[in-house]
């Protein structure tokens, strides 16, 4: 088992499968965990970075096609 570190939820996975840069989905938040260290096993909430800039990016284009018309 291993324990959200979002929602201190357990997650019904083997800790001995898990491997660093692996990523997983806490069942009970729904939050995007990292694996960062599997001795000590340490996971991190994924960064939503990505989203907020292929959002932007779509943002940009909008801008664009507004200029053209």
């Amino acid at each position: 088992m291993v324990i959200c570190p979002v929602c201190d939820a357990e997650i019904d996975v083997e800790e001995d499968e898990l491997e660093e840069e692996d990523t997983l989905t806490c069942d009970e938040c729904g939050a995007d965990l990292h694996v960062v260290s599997v001795e000590p096993l340490a996971l991190e909430p994924l960064e939503e970075e990505d989203e907020d800039e292929e959002a932007s990016d779509f943002d940009d284009e909008d801008e664009e096609d507004e200029n053209w018309k």
